[in-house]
C-alpha cells in the first residue's frame, strides 16, 4: 500500500501543474501567433500603400498629365486582423530643394497599437499635406493635386 500513496503523492502534482501549465502555454503561443500575423498582413499594406502613393507619382508626374486632381480610392482591406487601422504619411524635405523627397507611411492598428512603416522615393517636385487614412472610411483614398508648376500635392482621403 504504501507505494501506491507515494505514487498519488508524485502524480497528483504533476497532473496538477500540467492542467495549469499546458492551457497557459498554448494560450501564449496562440497570442504570440496572432500578433504574428497581423505584423505581417500590417507590413504588407504599409508597402502596399507606399507602392501605390509612388506609382501615382510616376504616372501624374509626366508633363503630358494636365493640371488637376486625381483620387486614387482606396484598394487596401477594411480591417486587419479584424482590427481597423489609420494610415498616415511624414515627406522627409531635404535641404537640397532639388533633392529626392522620401514619404514614409505609418499604418497603426488602433485596439491593439501594432504599427508598420514603409516608404517611397519621389521627386522634388512633390509636398505632402498632413492628412490620415482610416481603413474603414468609404472615403479612403490617396489625393493627389497637380498644379501647372508641375508641383504634386499628395494627401489622403477619408
Amino acid at each position: 500500500m504504501p507505494s501506491v500513496t507515494i505514487e498519488y503523492v508524485i502524480l497528483i502534482p504533476l497532473l496538477f501543474s500540467q492542467v495549469i501549465v499546458f492551457p497557459f502555454v498554448a494560450s501564449t503561443m496562440a497570442s504570440s501567433w496572432q500578433d504574428s500575423q497581423r505584423n505581417i498582413e500590417l507590413q504588407d499594406a504599409a508597402d502596399h500603400l507606399a507602392s501605390k502613393i509612388q506609382q501615382l507619382y510616376l504616372t501624374i508626374n509626366n508633363e503630358d498629365i494636365l493640371a488637376g486632381t486625381v483620387t486614387q480610392s482606396s484598394t487596401l482591406p477594411i480591417t486587419v486582423g479584424s482590427y481597423p487601422y489609420t494610415a498616415t504619411g511624414s515627406l522627409s524635405i531635404p535641404s537640397d530643394p532639388d533633392s529626392t523627397r522620401i514619404i514614409t507611411v505609418t499604418l497603426t492598428l488602433e485596439e491593439v497599437g501594432n504599427t508598420a512603416t514603409a516608404a517611397a522615393v519621389l521627386g522634388p517636385n512633390v509636398q505632402w499635406t498632413e492628412s490620415t487614412l482610416r481603413s474603414n472610411s468609404a472615403d479612403a483614398s490617396i489625393d493627389v493635386q497637380k498644379f501647372s508648376n508641375s508641383t504634386l500635392v499628395f494627401s489622403f482621403g477619408g
